[in-house]
Parts: structure tokens; sequence; C-alpha cells
């Protein structure tokens, strides 16, 4: 390999050619530095070293950017622990989950945002949602059950405290949707899930949850929480 040599003689390595993660992890480094609103394309240009519209290649506009930055994200918590209970095993995640947004106290807000804004979150988000719904189920939780424990977990999954689903039946549909077949292929305990609300509520699937039921249970389950902790702490 012929080396790549600088005016005053020393060896400069040859630059590592642009891609998607590179974009990624440069936009996370600068967010975490000053923020997320200080985050431009511009800036992310200028710290690897190339023209901004060249990051264009990898990234079509902002909002790909913070969906692709919040997947980058997702992807530093640590996976599920195996040879343990359902208990133990959530828990474990969860601190996870929430220890990847100390070390990013920007991706709270950005996570809520963009969940909300799109139809169904990334696809890291997914796959992150789906395998916590199959942890309850192989713990032993009915079908019926997971629905009310997501709900009452909502964005604590993800290691912080706003509420995670949206029911708002009259979001139009995305048109760049996957297909149910493959839906149903990538993320079967989330398809499970959706067709048991779908069924429950005699309707399409993504038609809403029953709102107050959600917040009674939630709720009850925290008063009786508290009950059973009264006079031990």
């Amino acid at each position: 390999m012929v080396k790549i040599t600088t005016q005053v003689g020393a060896t400069a390595q040859p630059r590592a050619p642009l891609s998607k993660e590179r974009v990624l992890s440069a936009a996370v480094v600068l967010a975490d530095e000053g923020g997320v609103d200080a985050l431009s394309m511009r800036r992310i240009a200028q710290a690897l070293g190339v023209v901004p519209m060249a990051l264009y290649k990898h990234v079509a506009n902002k909002n790909e950017l913070l969906d692709g930055m919040i997947d980058a994200l997702v992807g530093e918590i640590d996976p599920p622990v195996g040879d343990t209970d359902w208990k133990t095993a959530i828990r474990l995640r969860v601190l996870s989950a929430r220890r990847m947004l100390l070390r990013h106290p920007w991706a709270p807000e950005v996570m809520e945002s963009r969940i909300k804004a799109r139809t169904a979150p990334t696809p890291a988000v997914m796959e992150y949602l789906d395998s916590m719904i199959g942890i309850f189920r192989a713990g032993g939780f009915s079908i019926d059950l997971v629905h009310h424990a997501m709900h009452v977990m909502g964005s604590r999954l993800l290691g912080f405290s706003q509420e995670l689903f949206d029911d708002n039946s009259d979001r139009e549909p995305d048109p760049d949707a996957m297909p149910p077949e493959e839906m149903a292929a990538r993320y079967p305990h989330i398809t499970e899930l959706a067709m048991a609300v779908a069924h429950d509520q005699g309707s399409v699937v993504g038609s809403g949850c029953d709102d107050q039921f959600e917040f009674e249970f939630a709720l009850d389950l925290t008063l009786d929480g508290l009950e059973r902790l009264r006079g031990t702490i």
C-alpha cells in the first residue's frame, strides 16, 4: 500500500469512507456536546471533513437523521439477559435504557417527538419493544395483561417517563408501512398484541385503546403497590 505523506513528512491515514453509521455517530457526538437544537448538516459535515451535500446520500433530511440517531442510541441498550426470570430481565434492560439516556440527555425529547410524529416507531425501537413483549409472554403473561403492562410501563421501557403510545385513530395511514406479512415475520410479538387489541375493539388495528381503562389500570396498580410497601420503607 502506498503511504500518503504530508508536507512535513508525517504519515497520514486514509480517510474512512463516508457512511450512514459515521454520519449518525458524528451527529450523536455533536448533540451530546451542544444539544440537538444546535445540530445542523453543516456542523456534521465540518466534523466529518466533507461538504454538506455529501451527507444527503446517507440521510435525506433532518427527520431521517433524527430517526437514525434514535436507532443508534437504542443499539446501545444491553441485550436481554438469558437464564433469569421475566422481572429481572425487564428491569435490567430498562435500567440499561436509562443509563443510555443519561449519557445522551437530549434523547428523551427527541424520542418522544419522533415517536409521536411517525405512524410507527423506528425499526430499532420496534425490535426493542418486540423483544420486551416477548419477555413478558415468555414469563407467563397473557396477551391482555401484556397490553396493559405496555401502557403502564409506557416510555419507562425506554428509560424515561412520558407517554409512549399514541392511539390517535385520526392519523393518516403511512404509505410506506411494511406489508402485514412482513410485519408479522419481523415483529411477531408486536403483531400478536396489535391483533389482540384489534379483536377486542372489534375494529381495525390501530383503532385505539380505552384510555380511561388504561389510566385507571395504571393508577390502581400504582396504589396497590404503594399499599404493599406501606410501613416497609
